[in-house]
């Protein structure tokens, strides 16, 4: 995704953000430095003032009550990055990453932390250049702010640490050096506004969500494809049943697999003398469990979006009064619900495609070949690519227990009740690579169960999703290494690329504020 995004701090859409995970650059908007500027002033009028005020002047977390004297001020917020660089783990992807500092440079921006505007310069310029700090995965509990993994990226910026440069990964300092940036050096507060904040677990719950939109998107597209495969009905699909019931999400996915079934010659072959009554849940219920998860989906979106937008930080600054307060905005308690909600959705949209694969497998309920081959026995087919799917399906249930109903007491019992968020939020990428390759599985299964039914066609929209798959993966007529189809098949989902072949108007989205 080319292009660039603008951040007006507090103003920032969900889709913006989607534009900053996949890729696009990133400018802020400068109407917001007289508030910068402002919020800056009054930590400067604290120090001078010299009256204790905690994260300027105090020690941190337990250690509040100690006072810090003025010789000391720049030496503790150095100390507070360093010691709480602590994280441990693979490091964060690059796009997260830049989607943390995306979110760090809207939540500085508003003028409540305290910083000067070099110091946003600095995050900015770091964006602009391609610096993305090295941050380790573990080691935040989600409350008093995501501490150790954003320690690790303001260590980078202050040359502590390593930097991927262009996605090379280099010692920090030789990083801002080949970038012509020194390292940044902070004020009074600095340390504590960088540090505090969920910035981290919003970031991969943000993730989390644009991937699992991509996944539903194209699980719409292998559903309506399975039910052709199987010969299902599209009356379950009807405007009138979903009116009656009233879910908005329901009644958009109906009326997403009624369009795309729509002039289906595989659909008009059965619609009169069908033995069969009703088809399984797998099919007949997609509005009722796919609708369910867009509208889960599109609930967590919405407390993401108003996470992103706002500030996380403490103590906060208001600049009007010459204030600072302590409050407890880096509770990740939000984040962490819907991290929660992501999980179940992405558990439920690979739970009902795997039942939909294990139909069109079996004979005596899709009325297809055992296995999907046309020499059942000689050749096992789609036996095994089956039972991954439920394997994948399983691992994603083991991952979908609740975070945010975890806790454990930190600092010394200071931080007594923590939000899990991060980690529960560092589970959906993996959770949807899952979900993704099940439904690649389903997208190999639903096109070859169509196969059966030549010359038959689906509807116009579901034939370009088939023609997609059949240019880079043949039909399965004798068994062969499976895992590479697979693998291409995963890729069309997680692209994009199958929901852009049936057209992409044609699917809902979870974001409110799509163009």
């Amino acid at each position: 995704m080319t292009g660039t995004v603008t951040l007006v701090p507090g103003s920032v859409r969900l889709t913006q953000w989607r534009q900053v995970y996949f890729g696009a650059a990133v400018s802020l908007d400068e109407a917001c430095r007289p508030q910068v500027e402002a919020g800056a002033k009054t930590i400067d009028a604290i120090v001078a003032k010299g009256d204790p005020v905690y994260g300027i002047n105090t020690g941190f977390g337990r250690l509040a009550s100690v006072r810090i004297g003025q010789a000391d001020l720049a030496t503790l917020q150095r100390n507070i990055v360093l010691s709480h660089a602590a994280g441990m783990g693979e490091p964060l992807p690059i796009a997260v990453v830049r989607l943390v500092m995306a979110l760090k440079l809207a939540s500085l921006a508003q003028g409540a932390s305290g910083v000067r505007w070099s110091t946003i310069e600095h995050l900015a310029a770091c964006l602009e250049s391609s610096l993305v700090p090295v941050i380790p995965a573990q080691g935040s509990v989600g409350a008093s702010g995501d501490l150790a993994p954003l320690a690790h990226m303001t260590a980078a910026l202050m040359g502590v640490g390593e930097i991927f440069l262009h996605g090379t990964r280099l010692p920090a300092t030789k990083a801002l050096a080949e970038a012509g940036m020194a390292p940044l050096v902070l004020g009074p507060k600095e340390g504590l506004a960088l540090l505090n904040g969920t910035q981290v677990s919003t970031a991969l719950a943000l993730a989390g969500l644009f991937e699992a939109e991509q996944v539903f998107r194209a699980a719409i597209v292998t559903g309506a494809l399975a039910t052709d495969a199987a010969k299902g009905s599209d009356g379950p699909f009807d405007a009138r049943i979903q009116q009656l019931r009233r879910h908005r999400g329901q009644a958009e996915v109906a009326a997403a697999l009624r369009i795309l079934m729509e002039g289906s010659a595989i659909r008009a072959s059965h619609l009169t003398n069908d033995d069969r009554v009703q088809d399984p849940y797998c099919l007949r219920c997609q509005p009722q469990v796919m609708g369910a998860v867009l509208d889960l989906l599109r609930q967590a979106g919405s407390t993401l979006s108003t996470e992103a937008n706002g500030v996380s930080d403490n103590p906060l600054v208001f600049s009007e009064t010459g204030e600072v307060i302590s409050g407890g905005n880096f509770h990740a308690e939000p984040v962490a619900f819907a991290a929660d909600m992501i999980a179940m959705a992405l558990c439920e949209i690979g739970s009902l495609a795997e039942r939909r694969i294990a139909m069109l497998v079996d004979p005596t309920l899709s009325g297809l070949p055992a296995f999907l081959t046309p020499k059942p026995g000689l050749n096992s087919g789609f036996m095994i690519p089956q039972v991954t799917a439920a394997a994948l399906v399983s691992e994603n249930k083991q991952r979908a227990y609740p975070a945010s109903v975890d806790s454990i007491p930190t600092s010394a019992n200071q931080e007594d009740h923590v939000s899990m968020a991060t980690h529960g939020a560092r589970r959906l990428l993996p959770m949807a690579t899952n979900a993704a390759n099940v439904i690649g599985i389903e997208l190999l299964a639903a096109v070859q169960g169509c196969d059966f039914h030549a010359p038959m066609r689906s509807s116009e929209s579901l034939e370009r999703a088939r023609a997609l798959l059949r240019s880079d993966v043949p039909p399965l007529n004798d068994d062969r290494h499976m895992t590479p189809d697979m693998e291409r098949a995963a890729a069309l989902v997680v692209s994009g690329a199958l929901a852009s072949a049936v057209g992409s108007d044609m699917l809902p989205f979870v974001a409110e504020d799509v163009a």
